[in-house]
């Protein structure tokens, strides 16, 4: 082709290209594109993130009230245990109810209470003398295990969600695009514009499952370290009460 034949084509060219329509690769384009079974796995990811929100935002709340309950369960048990005022004690662990360690000390100090009283009486079905420490020990693993187990609630859905947002996204995305190959199959058009349109709009659902599955995962991360952090506080709090009641009653003997 000759330099003047390109001179003269040059113009239409140009003419053509500032006619054609450009591609809007904007969000809110593709996002309204989305049609079919995208629609679908995008109402999907929608419930995961909204379900996930509300976990995230239930746990916080009910971690900031267990906290707050328990720092002021065991302050006010330095000054009631020692005046052995046991069932103000445990009164004072129900109106607390929201903490961990008032579920588990106070089940504990009635426990305690309990069998102090029931060494001290005898009846028909009476089995003998009993160690009121192992009975309290045992006390101790049933409500830590059932108030860790409250602590968890929520955080397994959480998990699941952030493993699998991504491939529930990946999934609408290999779908939009088979059919953008379909399509361009179909009409027989073709091109790099109507390739690379059709993949930017198909990817819309892998975008959108990393945003629902990046929160949780890290959400979840740290959630699992302040149940973790609570359950260390339950365990300490435990045995210092029990090492409590072990000396509890006992006065100091004078050395001869």
């Amino acid at each position: 082709m000759s330099l003047s034949l390109v001179n003269a084509l040059e113009p239409l060219v140009l003419a053509q290209a500032a006619g054609a329509p450009a591609g809007t690769f904007d969000v809110i384009t593709m996002v309204k594109s989305i049609e079919g079974f995208g629609i679908v796995v995008a109402a999907v990811l929608v419930l995961m993130s909204i379900y996930s929100l509300g976990v995230m935002a239930e746990r916080l709340v009910t971690y900031s009230r267990a906290g707050k309950a328990s720092r002021q369960y065991a302050e006010s048990l330095r000054t009631i245990l020692p005046t052995g005022k046991f069932e103000e004690a445990v009164e004072l662990s129900r109106q607390l109810k929201r903490g961990h360690l008032p579920k588990v000390l106070g089940l504990a100090i009635e426990e305690y209470k309990n069998g102090v009283e029931a060494l001290k009486h005898h009846g028909v079905h009476d089995v003998g003398e009993f160690d009121v420490i192992a009975a309290v020990n045992r006390a101790v693993e049933r409500s830590s295990l059932r108030t860790v187990n409250d602590l968890r609630r929520g955080l397994g859905s959480l998990a699941t969600i952030g493993s699998t947002a991504p491939f529930v996204g990946l999934l609408g995305t290999v779908w939009g695009i088979i059919k953008a190959f379909q399509n361009m199959a179909a009409t027989g058009s073709g091109g790099l514009g109507t390739v690379s349109g059709a993949i930017a709009e198909a990817l819309i659902n892998t975008a959108f499952g990393l945003l629902v599955a990046i929160p949780a995962v890290m959400m979840f991360n740290y959630l699992t370290n302040r149940v973790e952090d609570m359950q260390v506080d339950i365990t300490d709090s435990a045995t210092e009460l029990i090492d409590f009641f072990m000396k509890e009653g006992r006065t100091e003997v004078p050395a001869k």
